[in-house]
């Protein structure tokens, strides 16, 4: 079914933006269980439901045009948000092919390339380019080659180089993060840029997940589900701009948790890109709120007891800490054990 794109809506001031019921159907709730504790939840990334976000290797959606406005917002702001090192340059054009060729192909009624040799035709009909180049040559393009595509592909992109042992976070694209700044980990190690995370290092978890990562091969990528809950359907919630954002985790209510509230997803999607050898990782971030999140009552109901039994270093890891209660309370009326209590 061709992806049918909406209206602009916005991430910030008024926060316009709200899911379709097809684009709630299709959010990725991230709970397989009650409970959640840190796991490598790694999997081959093999297509899965046509329509789903599993379906392709990169997920268009409802939601294509307002986040690509927002991403050239955060640009003029910050045109830092998009770094490369210079010996990344090989893996920035990597990054270019790869996306280029997996959104012509399965997205064909909005996108299309044609090669000849190292003469490129790219055509993005939502966003009305068509932009001839040299594959290889920066100066044919608007802009360098990582910027030039990721202003075109939902989600942000790191770009991991690996060296040593492990994975260099060196490259990338950073303008929808979830409280962390690529400016910041440019240049850290796979264990550095995680170091913060409390409880997952005594688990063992970031060690399986390198050594798992480390060894993924050409047109074998893997994915894995994050989560962790945002003030309003705000993208940016970078490090940089926490003056803007973090004072509104003490402005919820019981009053206005509904709609303030949001699950923040990402889907995370790991290639191996086959000139450079560098890892691309792909951080697709959904946002529902909890008043749409709870049209299934079933997910209301585990959210409540996930976030009631969350350890409480997780939850001020993630930034609940304000506000958790006051969501709990609100999820309870979705969780039949409370509601015959």
């Amino acid at each position: 079914m061709p992806v049918t794109f909406k209206p602009l809506e916005s991430y910030r001031d008024d926060f316009s933006y709200r899911n379709s019921a097809e684009a709630i159907r299709r959010f990725p709730f991230p709970f397989p269980e009650d409970s959640y504790m840190y796991s490598v939840n790694i999997e081959p990334a093999t297509p899965r439901e046509p329509g789903s976000i599993f379906a392709h290797w990169f997920d268009i959606d409802e939601h294509y045009l307002s986040e690509m406005a927002e991403r050239g917002i955060v640009l003029e702001k910050d045109p830092e948000r998009c770094l490369v090192m210079p010996h990344m340059a090989p893996a920035a054009w990597d990054t270019l092919e790869m996306l280029m060729t997996h959104l012509a192909a399965d997205y064909p009624e909005h996108f299309e390339l044609q090669c000849d040799g190292d003469q490129w035709l790219w055509i993005n009909r939502p966003l009305g380019i068509e932009q001839r180049f040299t594959f290889g040559d920066a100066s044919t393009l608007p802009c360098e080659p990582l910027e030039y595509i990721t202003r075109q592909a939902q989600g942000d992109f790191a770009l991991l180089d690996q060296r040593d042992g492990n994975l260099f976070m060196d490259a990338g694209m950073v303008t929808c993060p979830a409280d962390w700044s690529i400016k910041f980990d440019a240049g850290m190690s796979f264990t550095q840029w995680h170091a913060p995370v409390p409880m997952a290092h005594q688990l063992g978890v970031f060690e399986r997940a390198l050594k798992y990562l480390l060894n993924i091969q050409v047109d074998h990528p893997v994915r894995r589900l994050n989560w962790t809950m945002t003030i309003n359907p705000r993208m940016d919630t970078s490090a940089e701009t926490f003056h803007e954002w973090g004072h509104e985790r003490s402005q919820v209510t019981a009053a206005n948790v509904a709609s303030m509230v949001h699950l923040r997803v990402e889907l995370q999607f790991m290639p191996r890109l086959p000139r450079s050898n560098a890892l691309l990782f792909g951080i697709r971030t959904y946002l529902i709120s909890l008043e749409q999140l709870a049209s299934n009552p079933a997910w209301a109901c585990r959210l409540h007891r996930v976030l009631r039994d969350l350890p409480d270093a997780i939850a001020d890891y993630k930034g609940l800490t304000l506000y958790r209660q006051t969501v709990v309370d609100w999820l309870s009326q979705y969780d039949p054990e409370v509601v015959a209590a």
